[in-house]
C-alpha cells in the first residue's frame, strides 16, 4: 500500500465500502455506512497489509479516510 489510490482499493475490498479517492478527501460523516465498527476493521486490514501497527486513539481523532491512510502509511 503506497498510494492513496491502493488505500481506496483496501477499503473497498476489505470493506466492501464505496469509496473513491475524491470521497476519501472528505469527512469521514460523508462516506456511506462509515461507523466505528468500520475503523476497527480498517485498522485491522492495514495492519494486516502492511505489517505496520496504526495508533486507534490517533485513527479515532482522524476526520477523513485520507487522515487514516497518512497515520498508516506513517507508522
Amino acid at each position: 500500500m503506497e498510494t492513496l489510490d491502493d488505500f481506496v482499493a483496501l477499503i473497498q475490498d476489505e470493506l466492501g465500502l464505496p469509496v473513491t479517492t475524491e470521497l476519501a478527501r472528505q469527512g469521514l460523516d460523508q462516506v456511506p455506512g462509515w461507523d466505528s465498527v468500520q475503523l476497527l476493521w480498517l485498522v485491522t486490514a492495514v495492519e494486516r497489509t502492511t505489517g505496520r501497527k496504526v495508533s486507534l486513539p490517533d485513527a479515532l481523532e482522524a476526520s477523513s479516510l485520507e487522515g487514516i491512510y497518512l497515520l498508516a502509511v506513517a507508522a
